[in-house]
């Protein structure tokens, strides 16, 4: 067995993909009818929720703004739908369709100002919130009026979802191997010199 060195390992976004994908394909079993909302609620809350902010605080202290704002803020996203899932059906606190459906949209707008960043990360991240925003998009529709786009938009973020796994993987193997099994690819755009001073 291969030795593993600190080189490549200990990455928080290994845990961080790792929930943010698990719990996004569960939550999209539910939508396209495969599974109950029990499933979805155990691993948002722990896998997608608390496990995402202990990888992006991890990724604080690493000074990796980008992953900080990724994992803290889907972490949170997560523990906030089942909130609102566990409320409605406890009947503690009712969510309309429609206030459900402005909860997605200020997550797309969210999303959106990520995707800018993403851009400038490699392939794979770009790829990545490119299947995020189309499919928040759908999910915006499907919660005003066009109920049909929330299966549309189960598959797209399945994508997504396999996506981050793939960047999971790829650290994984790279700490273990020792070479890159699982290319990123290049960034999309080019940032420009750190401003000096």
């Amino acid at each position: 067995m291969p030795e593993i060195t600190n080189e490549h390992s200990g990455k928080p976004s290994v845990a961080g993909f790792g929930g943010f994908g698990l719990a996004l394909i569960l939550q999209q079993l539910y939508h396209l009818d495969f599974c109950s909302l029990g499933p979805v609620i155990a691993c948002g809350l722990i896998f997608g929720g608390v496990t995402q902010l202990i990888a992006g605080f991890a990724e604080r202290k690493n000074g990796n703004n980008f992953c900080y704002a990724v994992f803290t803020a889907y972490g949170s996203f997560w523990i906030a739908y089942c909130l609102i899932q566990l409320f409605n059906k406890l009947d503690i606190y009712s969510s309309s369709t429609t206030d459900i459906g402005y909860f997605f949209i200020v997550w797309t707008i969210f999303t959106i100002i990520l995707w800018g960043a993403s851009l400038y990360v490699h392939a794979a991240m770009s790829f990545t919130f490119n299947f995020l925003v189309f499919g928040f998009i759908l999910l915006d529709l499907a919660h005003f009026g066009y109920a049909t786009m929330s299966k549309v938009a189960a598959y797209v973020f399945i994508l997504g979802a396999l996506k981050a796994w793939y960047m999971m993987a790829h650290s994984i193997f790279l700490s273990i191997l020792h070479r890159d099994m699982l290319p990123l690819g290049d960034p999309w755009l080019q940032s420009g010199p750190a401003p000096s001073g």
